[in-house]
C-alpha cells in the first residue's frame, strides 16, 4: 500500500508531501506528481526529498510493480526511470509504460553505454535523459523543461480544434483534426502521441515538399530535447504506426542532405 511520508522519515518507499507550493513551475495549481523509479533506496529518497523541499509531490519506488499500481491509484505528471533496477531491466518498464500512457519520462543511468542507452531510451518514448552521477538542481530544471514542452503541446494540439482544414486523407489514411483521430485504411483507430500528431500535422500541411529537421523540430515543439537528432526519434516512431514496412516507406521518405518529405499526395477538406 501506498501511503504520504514526512520528510523526516526512515527512507524507504512512499509518497512524499510537497512541503510548499513554491518552484511548482506555475504548470498547474495544484503540485506536480513525479514517480521516481530507482532499486538504490538513498538515491530514492535524496530525489524526493529534494523535489517535494520544491513544492512537488514524489512517489518512490523500486520498480514496476510499485510504478504500475501507483498508476493506477494516482495522477502521476512525469516518472523519473533509472534503466538499471537489479533484477528488472529498465527498458521493460518504459516499454509498459509507453504501452499504457505517453507520460513524460526521464531516464536515468550510471551505465557508461550512454549514447545507446540514450538512442534506445528515446526510440522507446522517453522524453529526456540524464547521467549519473547529477546534480539535483539540474535534474528539477529538466523536469520543469520537459513540462514547458509538454504544455507547449498540447496548447498547439488544442488550437489545431480550431484549424481551416479539418480533414486529411492520404494512402487509403485519414486524419480528423476535429476529433483528434486517425484511422488506417481498415477503418481502425491508430492512437498517437501528441508528438507524433504534431510530426503528422507538420507533413500533412506541406506533402511532397522536402521539409528540414529544423523546421520540423519547430513545427512539433520539442526543439528542447537535449538529443539532437530527436526528430529522427519521432519520425521513427511515426513511421512503425503508418508504414507497412518502416524499413522502406512509402509515406515519410528520408530526404539525403535535407530532412523528410511526405510523399504522397493528400487531400484536404473541411
Amino acid at each position: 500500500m501506498f501511503e504520504l511520508k514526512r520528510l523526516n522519515t526512515p527512507i524507504d518507499s512512499g509518497v512524499h508531501d510537497a512541503v510548499s507550493p513554491r518552484d511548482a513551475g506555475g504548470y498547474a495549481q495544484r503540485a506536480l506528481r513525479i514517480a521516481i523509479i530507482d532499486d538504490d533506496p538513498a538515491m530514492r529518497e535524496m530525489i524526493a526529498s529534494y523535489l517535494s523541499e520544491h513544492g512537488l509531490i514524489a512517489f518512490a519506488g523500486s520498480g514496476w510493480q510499485e510504478l504500475s499500481e501507483f498508476l493506477e491509484k494516482e495522477v502521476i505528471d512525469l516518472v523519473i526511470l533509472d534503466l538499471r533496477l537489479g533484477r528488472e531491466d529498465g527498458f521493460d518498464v518504459l516499454r509498459e509504460i509507453r504501452s499504457l500512457t505517453d507520460i513524460p519520462v526521464i531516464i536515468t543511468s550510471g551505465h557508461r553505454r550512454d549514447e545507446i542507452d540514450r538512442v534506445i531510451g528515446l526510440e522507446l518514448g522517453a522524453d529526456d535523459y540524464i547521467t549519473k552521477p547529477f546534480g539535483l538542481r539540474e535534474l528539477l530544471a529538466r523536469i520543469r523543461a520537459v513540462r514547458r514542452r509538454q504544455d507547449a503541446e498540447r496548447d498547439g494540439f488544442d488550437a489545431n480544434r480550431n484549424t481551416e482544414h479539418q480533414r486529411y486523407a492520404f494512402g487509403g489514411w485519414r486524419l480528423d483534426r476535429r476529433s483528434l483521430r486517425l484511422t488506417n485504411p481498415e477503418g481502425n483507430a491508430v492512437p498517437l502521441t501528441k508528438s507524433e500528431y504534431a510530426l503528422l500535422v507538420a507533413f500533412l500541411e506541406a506533402p511532397q515538399r522536402p521539409l528540414t529537421r529544423e523546421y520540423l523540430l519547430q513545427a512539433t515543439r520539442i526543439h528542447e530535447d537535449i538529443f539532437d537528432r530527436s526528430i529522427d526519434v519521432q519520425v521513427l516512431r511515426l513511421r512503425r504506426k503508418l508504414e507497412p514496412d518502416p524499413a522502406s516507406p512509402k509515406f515519410i521518405q528520408t530526404e539525403r542532405g535535407v530532412g523528410y518529405v511526405f510523399a504522397v499526395p493528400v487531400q484536404r477538406t473541411s
